[in-house]
């Protein structure tokens, strides 16, 4: 059974920073791709980020040059730095990996203003 633990969310001003850290259990981590979703009532979960399981890394247009994603195996945990946030940036952000299935965390919210 793996479980996604989620923090770092918040409220923050455009132009601003936040850091998201996702903290995984029951799984191998360190041979996982993991990934950052977001969503909005208005709009489907949308891939924001991912890291494979030897640190390539993709980003979505919408984020390309302000986000960063990174891991720490040791410690079991994905990161999400976001800098230069803007309102359109405001959803609740999921971690996510699959082993056989999809696991996703609670998820965390994340609130921009302008």
């Amino acid at each position: 059974q793996v479980q996604l633990v989620e923090s770092g969310g918040g409220l923050v001003q455009a132009g601003g920073s936040l850091r998201l850290s996702c903290v995984a259990s029951g799984s191998i981590f360190r041979l996982n791709a993991m990934n950052w979703y977001r969503q909005t009532p208005e709009k489907q979960r949308e891939l924001v980020a991912t890291i494979t399981s030897i640190g390539y890394t993709y980003y979505a247009d919408s984020v390309k040059g302000r986000f960063t994603i990174s891991r720490d195996n040791a410690k079991s945990t994905v990161y999400l730095q976001m800098n230069s946030l803007k309102p359109e940036d405001t959803a609740v952000y999921y971690c996510n990996t699959k082993q056989i299935i999809d696991y996703w965390g609670q998820g965390t919210q994340v609130t921009v203003s302008s």
